[in-house]
């Protein structure tokens, strides 16, 4: 039988990458700039922890221009979600003796 540890999701063993997803399961689109607010990192920071959840499938990116301004959101997949809760499931296993 599978130690509970490594029953953990690798893609979320960042703190970045715990709080992108807390965030997008928490609500159904966030935009960049909120994103990075609500988490308080730099924009190379976000990008390229979204870029590694975007690379595993968990999470979607959407640019569009609203005017001349740029505007990217972000999504947790399907995928995503299902893998979160698993890796959420798999801490509290950890924590319950």
């Amino acid at each position: 039988m599978k130690h509970l540890i490594h029953t953990l999701n690798k893609a979320f063993d960042h703190r970045v990458r715990l709080g992108v997803m807390a965030v997008l399961l928490a609500n159904e689109s966030v935009s960049f700039n909120d994103l990075k607010e609500v988490l308080d990192l730099t924009d190379g920071n976000l990008a390229s922890h979204v870029a590694a959840l975007e690379k595993a499938g968990y999470v979607l990116v959407s640019k569009q221009f609203i005017g001349k301004k740029p505007n990217t959101t972000y999504n947790a997949t399907a995928e995503g979600k299902a893998a979160f809760q698993e890796h959420l499931a798999a801490l509290e296993k950890l924590l319950r003796p």
